[in-house]
């Protein structure tokens, strides 16, 4: 069945947005998810934070003419629950038939694509001459960081999915972006990198065990050793190498603040 083949639910369902969620488990409340994806879907993918209790029910349990009653007895009658699902259509139906049972019960605003989209930026207090961004993906944990030194900025481990925003907030920042950099070769994400300098005056940068990796495209890019620095406006970021998240992994120092996939310092 086909999302767009669900029935309306026969009674109204409220909804919440994904940043509304992630508000609550930022709040540290006590979260109940009803994740109805595919349970390879879900062991693949799915919410995981200590305040949040999640159960995988597919949705085509959802579906029989005469649901098995089975189904609901892990559901809690006595908390809010919020069902969602990959795209949010499947898990309206379900908090549609949960509603009409009396819980409690709201469906996820776009689902899993929806969580997937959040990206939330904070500029960071520290005490450089220069404005340091950080951005998050709470759907996986990344981060990546902006760095605006007077009309020039760079961007640190940058999310194919989110080059326009970079560029957006430099510019917001008064600056452009001139300089493109990788800690390390990632596997849990697609690099924007060099998406990030296309089109623009703006270079790309991996470290230098990108070649050794077989990092090879059509795309140019440049490699940078241990110790060089790239010049970004009235300041300056320095490359470190840090073996240890990969063997040439590289942390970018910008003054005395450490910047990296993994932390700050």
């Amino acid at each position: 069945m086909s999302d767009e083949a669900f029935p309306d639910p026969a009674v109204d369902v409220e909804s919440i947005e994904p940043n509304e969620l992630k508000e609550r488990i930022d709040d540290s409340e006590d979260v109940f998810l009803l994740d109805t994806r595919s349970s390879e879907a879900f062991e693949e993918w799915h919410i995981d934070e200590p305040n949040v209790t999640v159960r995988n029910v597919p949705y085509f349990e959802f579906l029989l003419g005469d649901v098995n009653d089975g189904v609901f007895e892990e559901i809690p009658d006595d908390r809010d629950v919020t069902v969602l699902c990959a795209k949010g259509d499947s898990s309206e139906y379900v908090a549609g038939l949960l509603a009409e049972r009396g819980y409690e019960v709201r469906h996820l605003v776009r689902g899993m694509n929806g969580w997937a989209d959040l990206y939330e930026s904070y500029e960071l207090a520290v005490d450089v001459d220069a404005t340091v961004v950080q951005y998050q993906r709470p759907s996986s944990g990344c981060l990546s960081y902006l760095v605006v030194s007077g009309d020039e900025a760079a961007v640190v481990d940058p999310l194919r999915a989110f080059v326009d925003t970079y560029h957006q907030d430099a510019r917001t920042l008064g600056a452009e972006i001139t300089a493109a950099l990788d800690t390390h070769i990632h596997a849990d994400h697609i690099s924007g990198v060099r998406r990030v300098a296309a089109g623009t005056s703006a270079e790309a940068f991996l470290p230098a065990s990108a070649a050794e990796r077989g990092v090879d495209d059509d795309t140019a890019y440049a490699t940078i050793e241990n110790g060089e620095t790239i010049a970004i406006g009235e300041t300056e970021i320095e490359a470190l190498h840090t073996p240890g998240h990969t063997s040439g992994m590289t942390a970018y120092r910008v003054e005395n603040v450490r910047l990296s996939l993994i932390h700050i310092s």
